[in-house]
């Protein structure tokens, strides 16, 4: 997907993990209104309804691999 910085990846890696904003930000050592932001960027870019919604787009699309 076009448009989607590293960072959001790397966010969105860690909520296909299961991972909270809290957790996000201490993870990648940001301030947990960034991590949000970064989710809202992520479901406004993919379309996505929510964070459920969010994690099968990434899926589907090949953004998060299954492990």
């Amino acid at each position: 997907m076009e448009g989607i910085t590293t960072r959001e990846r790397e966010v969105l890696a860690l909520v296909a993990e299961g991972l909270s904003n809290d957790e996000i930000a201490e993870r990648l050592h940001i301030g947990p209104g960034t991590a949000k932001t970064h989710v809202r960027h992520l479901l406004a870019k993919l379309g996505a309804r929510d964070r459920v919604h969010l994690v099968i787009t990434a899926y589907r699309s090949g953004l998060v691999a299954v492990r």
